[in-house]
Formats: structure tokens, C-alpha cells, sequence
């Protein structure tokens, strides 16, 4: 699926919403007397959606692919934070929630490996770099690869085996 906006990525949506939930987070009271650390995942959580949206914008799919490396670090950073509050008995109200929110940012995790791999594959190296020939070019690919597929259909439905 092609996706012309950064807002329509299902990845960022996640991100945004995991940042919303921090900034939720961060208004319970054993949170607001953790400044440094209240102000630390916070950052940590808009990170993820931020470097999506900016890698996204950039127009290569080599920039696109750091600033997901980024986002996916950041994604790390709060479920690290996150995991110590666990350990912390001034937390221990709040241990079902943040359990929660580690669950998303690993989801998070999970979505930007995935798209990162298959941006590692692909022979496209972004918006910046297409023209009309490349193009071209990669519809032929695509037009070939669904040649082939249908080939293999054909010949399976036909292929009635040996006779004997």
C-alpha cells in the first residue's frame, strides 16, 4: 500500500498515540514528582512519531531508513524507562498501565523492523530519486514478477501429472 502522508502510517498513528498515552502518564501524581524522568520518556515518546514523520518527509528511502532506525531506538528508550519504573515501589499503583504502554512501544518495535526490512529490499531509493525511466523501469519489474506468478498458476492448474 502506497501512503502519501506521514498521518495515514499505521506505525506512526501508533507512535502518536503511545506519545499521547506517556503525556497522560506523566499527569498521575508519582510520575509529576519524577520530573527528569517524567521529562525524559515524554521526549523519548514524541521521538518515535517525530522521526517517522521527518524520515518519511525527507524524500530517500536511505534517510527514511535512519530516521526509522531513530524512531525504533526511541521506541527502546521508553520501553527501557518504562521496565525500571516497574522495578520501583513508588510506581507499583500504575504497574497494569505501564505494562501496557511497554506492550505498545514493543509493538512499535516490531512494525518499524518489519518496514525497515523490507525498505533494505527494495530497489527503490525513493521519491527524490524517481523519474519517468525508473519508473518505467519498476513497473516492468512488477508487470514481469506478475507474469511469472500467473505463469506458475496456469502451469499448475494444467499440469494433470503422468500418464499411465
Amino acid at each position: 500500500m502506497k501512503y502519501d502522508r506521514f498521518e495515514d502510517l499505521p506505525a506512526w498513528q501508533a507512535a502518536s498515540d503511545l506519545a499521547q498515552r506517556i503525556f497522560a502518564l506523566g499527569e498521575k501524581p508519582p510520575l509529576r514528582r519524577h520530573r527528569s524522568l517524567r521529562d525524559q520518556i515524554e521526549r523519548a515518546a514524541l521521538s518515535v512519531s517525530n522521526n517517522i514523520a521527518e524520515g518519511f518527509e525527507r524524500g530517500t528511502t536511505k534517510e527514511l531508513l535512519a530516521f526509522l532506525y531513530i524512531a525504533r531506538g526511541s521506541s527502546g528508550e521508553v520501553r527501557s524507562m518504562l521496565c525500571v519504573m516497574q522495578r520501583v515501589i513508588a510506581f507499583d499503583n500504575l504497574k497494569s498501565e505501564i505494562s501496557n504502554l511497554k506492550s505498545v512501544a514493543e509493538g512499535i518495535s516490531r512494525q518499524l523492523r518489519g518496514w525497515t526490512q523490507h525498505l533494505q529490499d527494495s530497489p527503490i531509493r525513493g521519491q527524490r530519486h524517481l523519474t519517468s525511466k525508473t519508473r518505467q523501469i519498476d513497473q516492468s519489474r512488477r508487470d514481469r514478477e506478475e507474469f511469472i506468478r500467473e505463469l506458475k498458476e496456469t502451469t499448475k492448474k494444467n499440469y494433470r501429472g503422468p500418464s499411465v
